[in-house]
């Protein structure tokens, strides 16, 4: 699997000599080529930046209504309910227009395309991830809970020591799901004008005209990407699993 985007690469380069088809838009022997390139893999720090902090903003939003969903408290839970539904009903692309153009206005506030793409994801992506963590602390058994309350252990020591160190190394694996996810859809933030990796590849197909051949390599950009996450993923679980069998 890792050695597909190394072909896909051979491929795609190997194919810049043909000028039928245009490959030499992005190709590396020429300089237009090397400039066009630059160009497309300067939107890689804003998609990666954007991914992670939404990443980590989601993380914490969803283990919240988490904690909420599975509390004893009725309204507590009737929260998490409403919270989790009423975002994962709308359509990513749609909470990006909104935030962008629509909490300026309600809010009174300022907001540039970076941190509304942030913030557009991580609501999104947060009611996913409450679910995740709720799953994940509810498959923990009922004797390690009262075990844990027979020694005396607070709610937070509870959930700090016991529940959610096992809870994690059961939801690792959505998680990476969710990151994985979380890139893809990334590239929504484009339709607000953040230079991420397609915003930039749209740009670039309007001054050049090879959308195949452009669009090509942000495929090969996206899978790249992807591929090495994945690979970090399945390495933090093995390990984990690992750590898990020594305890």
């Amino acid at each position: 699997m890792t050695r597909f985007p190394l072909i896909l690469t051979i491929f795609f380069l190997g194919g810049c000599t043909g000028s039928e088809w245009g490959w030499y838009v992005i190709s590396p022997g020429t300089q237009s080529g090397r400039i066009n390139l630059g160009f497309l893999l300067s939107g890689l720090g804003y998609t990666i930046s954007v991914s992670i902090l939404a990443m980590i903003f989601s993380i914490a939003i969803g283990l919240l209504f988490a904690l909420l969903g599975i509390s004893s408290n009725r309204a507590a839970r009737w929260s998490n309910r409403a919270y989790v539904e009423f975002f994962r009903a709308i359509p990513m692309l749609v909470m990006v227009l909104w935030v962008y153009y629509g909490l300026p206005v309600v809010l009174g506030i300022s907001i540039d395309t970076f941190w509304a793409g942030v913030l557009a994801l991580a609501l999104s992506d947060s009611a996913f991830e409450a679910e995740i963590f709720r799953g994940g602390i509810q498959s923990i058994s009922r004797g390690q809970v009262e075990a844990a309350d027979s020694i005396g252990l607070s709610y937070i020591d509870k959930m700090r020591y016991i529940i959610l160190p096992q809870a994690i190394r059961r939801i690792l694996p959505p998680l990476g799901n969710q990151f994985v996810y979380m890139l893809k859809m990334s590239s929504l933030v484009s339709v607000i004008g953040l230079a991420e990796l397609t915003r930039r590849a749209n740009e670039l197909v309007v001054s050049e005209y090879r959308p195949l051949e452009i669009y090509s390599f942000l495929v090969l950009e996206y899978l790249v990407l992807i591929v090495i996450v994945s690979y970090f993923v399945r390495r933090m679980e093995k390990k984990m699993r690992a750590d898990e069998h020594q305890h």
